[in-house]
């Protein structure tokens, strides 16, 4: 791409890639978004970028569009994620619910990973309620019992999360051997998820500048490491959103190195040990 010829190109795919799923796309990374697009480029028909941009812009190609979001959204997660979070889980949030349900005052915990990519997140959210539930011997409430809901807007990273199947090396990232022993199976070259995992993780194509009210409500929301790649105005709608979706009491986890922005009057910081969550003020 050239000096003013990809100005033009680059501003054009820019306010198209913030207009189909939020993300903020500066023009400092002009460079990197042409290394994207140019794999995108060679396994089409197309043979300038020009056609490409007009395609995806103009046309609305459905496939085209659906490769064209694989390609600029971020798919970097692993098993565990932010330590904290997982014993603000165990600590605080799975014995009140838990007693909540014991006492008849709900019928299920609702919790919701946005963003899951590849489906760590929300099969890490699985298995520390699975282990939570069997490490304290609790039987009267079961996995049948919380709703674990996954989105993400690339339904080909759901298709691979929903499979449950892990090479060496993502298998690694962040899982422990007590939980990989307990919850995969050795297959040679990948690592099976446990069934009854799988089973309680609901994947489901989302696209986060829609309404959040189709979802439902929710006990815990995962909102993590997602907010960095929107623009300032769609953090606030989002967590505008986040607000309208979280039952009273409900908890927000965000990541470690993101803030809430201009939302101290909506939401309030909970510390424990070295982490945080948040909750609705009110």
């Amino acid at each position: 791409m050239g000096s003013g010829y990809v100005s033009k190109e680059f501003l054009m795919i820019q306010k198209f890639i913030e207009d189909i799923c939020g993300i903020a796309l500066g023009e400092e990374k002009a460079f990197l978004l042409e290394s994207k697009l140019s794999k995108m480029l060679a396994e089409s028909a197309f043979s300038s970028f020009d056609e490409l941009y007009r395609d995806i812009c103009c046309w609305n190609d459905p496939k085209i569009i659906e490769s064209f979001i694989d390609i600029v959204t971020i798919n970097e997660t692993f098993w565990f994620r932010d330590k904290t979070s997982w014993n603000i889980m165990e600590d605080l949030l799975l014995p009140v619910y838990i007693q909540e349900i014991r006492d008849g005052k709900r019928e299920k915990i609702r919790i919701w990973s946005a963003a899951c990519s590849y489906g760590q997140e929300p099969y890490s959210i699985a298995m520390c309620v699975d282990n939570y539930l069997d490490e304290n011997s609790i039987f009267d409430v079961q996995m049948k019992h919380f709703e674990i809901l996954a989105t993400d807007i690339s339904k080909t990273v759901l298709q691979i999360a929903e499979v449950g199947r892990y090479d060496n090396i993502a298998i690694l990232r962040g899982l422990n051997e007590p939980y990989k022993l307990k919850y995969f199976t050795n297959q040679g070259r990948v690592w099976k998820l446990e069934e009854k995992i799988k089973k309680s993780v609901r994947f489901e194509q989302f696209n986060l500048i829609k309404d959040f009210s189709c979802l439902g409500r929710f006990d815990i929301i995962f909102f993590r490491n997602v907010m960095i790649y929107f623009s300032e105005q769609l953090k606030k709608e989002m967590l505008n959103k986040i607000m309208n979706s979280l039952n009273p009491r409900g908890a927000l986890f965000i990541g470690s190195s993101e803030l809430l922005v201009d939302q101290g009057s909506t939401f309030s910081m909970e510390k424990y040990t070295n982490g945080s969550y948040f909750k609705v003020k009110g």
